[in-house]
């Protein structure tokens, strides 16, 4: 199999103090600085949460988004009103060429990527049991919501590989929007599942990969969270979580756009250092045994 991969030595990192002296003379004073992210699927609901939360953090935001320009132009008043700046990019990250342009334009715009968010991703056009379920939703769920994520992750890595370390050490930051549909069954959304449970697997993968050149991977689980996509059940949810007895998660709510976006955060703040490769629950509490 041609032997063991070369690895670089581990990169030296600063501890989890808020101020520091840069490599190249900055300063970081709570926030990020001049760091840069590239957040895929950042024109609506659970992206555009993130992309606004990191802009407050003192990042510069490269918003990707498929189609709803009107969308993205809005996610970057909203990033701009929050004190950051970036810009709008289109693509589709199951598109090759489309992938090589949001880096090729990112990489352009700021110098360098610090921090990747893969966040798009799509549901099922229509809730199909899974002895019914067909081919083309199941090609266009694993296109946009796996392979492009993996070959985006790929290429922007390699990327951060090439770059010098940051002010705490590090070459980058990699956060994968995933789901509790990793681990929890919905037969009428096999596909989406399957492909939830495949990226937290890619997490761990890139995670193991990447960690000798001082890039953390890690995963930000959400549950139930009031968006689009999540619009359609909105009765059947305020049901099991609300309405109900005793409802499917502790914490009687719907999970925000925001509750994701500030998990993300504390992610690219390195307030987790010494974590990768881990999954954070943004649920609700719905991810453990209860009696």
């Amino acid at each position: 199999m041609g032997g063991p991969r070369p690895r670089s030595a581990p990169v030296a990192r600063a501890g989890p103090a808020f101020c520091f002296a840069g490599l190249q003379g900055r300063v970081l004073l709570g926030s990020m600085a001049t760091s840069s992210a590239l957040v895929t699927g950042a024109s609506r609901g659970i992206g555009r949460g993130i992309a606004v939360e990191l802009a407050r953090a003192g990042y510069r935001v490269a918003i990707n988004y498929a189609g709803n320009l009107e969308a993205a132009n809005e996610a970057l008043r909203l990033v701009r009103a929050a004190g950051g700046d970036g810009f709008v990019v289109q693509g589709d990250v199951a598109v090759a060429a489309d992938r090589d342009r949001l880096v090729a334009e990112t990489q352009a715009q700021f110098g360098r990527i610090d921090l990747l968010v893969n966040n798009a991703g799509v549901g099922p056009k229509v809730r199909a049991d899974l002895l019914d379920s067909g081919e083309e939703s199941f090609d266009r769920l694993f296109g946009i919501n796996l392979k492009g994520p993996f070959f985006l992750t790929q290429q922007v890595a390699r990327g951060m590989i090439a770059q010098e370390p940051d002010a705490r050490g590090f070459r980058g930051r990699i956060v994968n929007i995933t789901s509790i549909s990793a681990y929890t069954a919905s037969i009428n959304r096999g596909d989406y599942c399957m492909v939830k449970a495949g990226l937290s697997m890619m997490t761990k993968l890139f995670a193991e990969r990447l960690a000798p050149h001082g890039i953390n991977v890690n995963e930000v689980r959400p549950g139930v969270i009031a968006t689009d996509l999540t619009a359609g059940v909105k009765a059947k949810y305020d049901k099991l979580i609300i309405q109900d007895e005793r409802g499917i998660t502790p914490i009687r709510r719907w999970g925000t756009p925001e509750d994701v976006a500030l998990a993300v955060r504390a992610l690219a703040e390195d307030r987790f250092p010494f974590s990768t490769g881990a999954a954070f629950d943004v649920d609700g509490g719905f991810g453990f045994f209860r009696l």
